[in-house]
């Protein structure tokens, strides 16, 4: 069954966040991710919000662990991680 990381995000950094963005994309492609939001316009109807939000397909728990500890996407964060305010949840499809 389908897992969807739902990440929410404030960017403090731009510059450092880019270097994050430039590593994790292609570690989301390795471990079969399908990006199916990436930023673009969203609105807000109850509780905080964030500028920046993403939603990724990944085929099963499995997998969707396996990319978030794996060593490039663990490289992203170094630089993602002091450069934004982030919410990362992994929820199973229906």
């Amino acid at each position: 069954m389908a897992v969807y990381a739902m990440v929410h995000i404030d960017v403090t950094d731009a510059e450092e966040y880019a270097k994050y963005a430039a590593i994790a994309g292609p570690a989301v492609a390795q471990y079969g991710g399908e990006f199916l939001a990436r930023g673009g316009e969203c609105l807000h109807m109850e509780g905080t919000g964030r500028a920046r939000n993403v939603i990724i397909r990944f085929a099963d728990w499995e997998t969707a662990k396996a990319f978030y500890a794996s060593d490039e996407y663990q490289r992203a964060l170094s630089h993602g991680l002091p450069a934004a305010t982030r919410e990362y949840t992994f929820v199973e499809g229906v």
